[in-house]
């Protein structure tokens, strides 16, 4: 079964800084598009950014837009979203989402287009 693991959450104030990290085990992901969505009570999951396979292109949402950072490591192994400039609004569990394209499709915003999930971490910020 492929495992996606998140890690890095946790409770900062507002104007903090964090930096989640997910990896993949038993296989990679090298080749694939790799997101991170956020979902909070009773609301969908909402993306917050994504990478291609090589890492040269990214997508973010315009909330997180100029605050986060998504990367990924030089092995394509692990996929880093780094937040800065945190606001109370940022508090969710994050999630990482692989997909099953190399490259951004019209719909890489959507949950749907992906297909393996890690289980989340949790972040909240503190006003």
């Amino acid at each position: 079964q492929v495992q996606l693991v998140e890690s890095g959450g946790g409770l900062v104030q507002a104007g903090g800084s964090l930096r989640l990290s997910c990896t993949a085990f038993r296989r990679t992901f090298s080749n694939n598009v790799m997101a991170w969505f956020r979902q909070t009570p009773g609301k969908d999951r909402e993306f917050v950014a994504a990478v291609t396979w090589s890492g040269a292109d990214t997508r973010y949402a315009d909330s997180v837009k100029g605050r986060f950072t998504i990367s990924r490591d030089k092995d394509k192994i692990t996929v880093y979203l780094q937040m800065s400039s945190l606001k109370p609004k940022d508090t969710a569990v994050y999630y990482c989402a692989a997909s099953q394209s190399m490259y951004f499709v019209v719909s890489y915003y959507h949950d749907q287009d992906y297909p393996y999930w890690g289980q989340g971490t949790r972040v909240t910020i503190s006003s």
